[in-house]
């Protein structure tokens, strides 16, 4: 029992806690007894968001690079279903890896979705209000705060992401990176993604080559300000 529980609280919830509310990931109970994850849908079509993102792009990156990310989520969710049936603790252990990396991938690229949308639906129109405020108050000016994410993405080795985050215990907006699928929370607990852009080249690489500055600099004309806002108005304290 001991086993069980300790699992269910580090594995199963994965410690997406401020991923997990402001998302709306699809999941249904499975027959087992343990929940599995389905591959969401976008709220625009494929070819929306060009000329920032080709369809082509958003295509593979949805059908094949995220639902891979589900795939193999579900099926380490099984194992370790069946693991801690068994008592194995070894095999729960081993099982950590492939639930960070695949679950982290399915949270957040079901982030990223969420935080584009077509020009002739707002992509790119600068926020306002409370979220437009804060930045000027943390970064100076949106400019300011889009070339903080440019260079940060851009310096970023390999593959990964960089986030736009309310620090909830400092009351203050972050900008931080995070290697691999890693979700937000593996750098604070207190940390809500309000944007969060891929810079993995899956996600940019078939339209800009190696150039990801250029992507950088491109996908602000359709990043999704609404959205974050909305997050940031429900989580600010």
């Amino acid at each position: 029992m001991a086993l069980r529980s300790l699992v269910a609280r580090k594995s199963l919830g994965l410690g997406f806690r401020s991923e997990a509310k402001i998302l709306a990931v699809g999941s249904t109970a499975h027959s087992r007894g343990f929940q599995t994850f389905s591959l969401p849908d976008l709220p625009y079509d494929y070819g929306a968001l060009e000329p920032a993102i080709s369809g082509e792009i958003m295509q593979l990156h949805h059908q094949k690079h995220h639902q891979t990310y589900v795939t193999n989520y579900n099926k380490a969710l099984e194992q370790l279903h069946d693991a801690i049936a068994k008592g194995d603790a070894a095999a729960v252990v081993k099982l950590q890896s492939a639930i960070k990396f695949n679950g982290g991938g399915h949270v957040n690229h079901s982030i990223f979705w969420k935080n584009l949308t077509p020009v002739g639906q707002g992509g790119g129109e600068p926020p306002h209000g409370s979220l437009g405020w804060a930045i000027d108050t943390n970064f100076g000016s949106m400019e300011a705060l889009v070339q903080k994410i440019n260079a940060e993405g851009a310096a970023l080795q390999g593959s990964g992401w960089v986030w736009l985050a309310l620090d909830k215990e400092l009351k203050k907006l972050v900008v931080e990176t995070t290697a691999n699928q890693d979700p937000l929370v593996t750098k604070g607990p207190t940390l809500v993604p309000l944007l969060g852009i891929d810079v993995w080249e899956h996600a940019y690489y078939l339209q800009y080559k190696n150039v990801r500055p250029d992507y950088l600099k491109n996908i602000w004309k359709v990043i999704n300000w609404k959205y974050a806002s909305e997050v940031y108005e429900k989580e600010s304290p």
